[in-house]
């Protein structure tokens, strides 16, 4: 009977220590997945709203240079030719057609797409504008060309630039939802590890219970049995 009870106390212990191992397991497998969300959580905080929020600054100055540089043309007399100022705008355009480009790579949500898109239209129809301003001017109408630069022009621009006002909105607001499921993520792996550890204490301590009742009594106190 006390090797019977000794077994089933080994036993007891046998599967207390197994459910430890699967508890360790199960746990190395949700922190894996946790970690995992942690780090593409922050790599998309940094290509996807750090990095085009840069892109928005950069876009922004230069849409502001463009229209400074026609302002210029149109009111001073700098002795520049349109197709001097026209190669000018050009090179503002080219750069501001790579920074598109470049956010069109990044994730966006539905909102920041629709934006993105008005955005990317009103840009254009700017830039159509400009090209008129100075074919008016070629055309020898200058005073038609600064009617159209401060009318239609100005409307326009202000236009982008509350469109990439409502767009820099967007990155901050999506770049703290990151960040809130970052910090959930976090939270959760923090949680199962306080479960582990508190349950490999309790289940430790049953076992090293069991252990102590599982010890058996010396053979040789058997009893006055053992002189027959």
């Amino acid at each position: 009977m006390k090797w019977s009870f000794v077994i089933q106390q080994k036993l007891k212990a046998a599967l207390l220590l197994s459910v430890i191992m699967l508890l360790i397991i199960l746990n190395s497998v949700i922190s894996r997945f946790n970690i995992q969300g942690i780090d593409e959580s922050f790599d998309s905080i940094y290509a996807d709203r750090l990095i085009p929020a840069i892109d928005i600054v950069y876009l922004m100055e230069n849409l502001y240079n463009k229209r400074l540089l026609l302002e210029k043309y149109l009111l001073l007399d700098t002795g520049r030719s349109p197709q001097d100022t026209r190669r000018q705008l050009d090179l503002c355009d080219r750069t501001i057609d790579s920074l598109i480009t470049a956010f069109e790579q990044t994730y966006l949500v539905e909102q920041e797409s629709r934006s993105f898109l008005d955005l990317k239209n009103r840009i254009g129809e700017y830039a159509r504008l400009e090209k008129a301003i100075l074919s008016l001017v070629l055309a020898g109408r200058k005073e038609e060309g600064w009617e159209l630069f401060e009318g239609a022009g100005a409307a326009v621009f202000h236009n982008t630039i509350t469109h990439l006002n409502e767009l820099t909105n967007i990155q901050s607001v999506v770049g703290k939802e990151l960040m809130k499921h970052s910090k959930s993520e976090v939270s959760i792996f923090n949680f199962y590890s306080t479960i582990q550890i508190v349950l490999a204490i309790i289940i430790g301590g049953i076992i090293l219970s069991l252990i102590q009742s599982s010890k058996i009594i010396n053979p040789r106190q058997s009893g006055p049995g053992h002189l027959n």
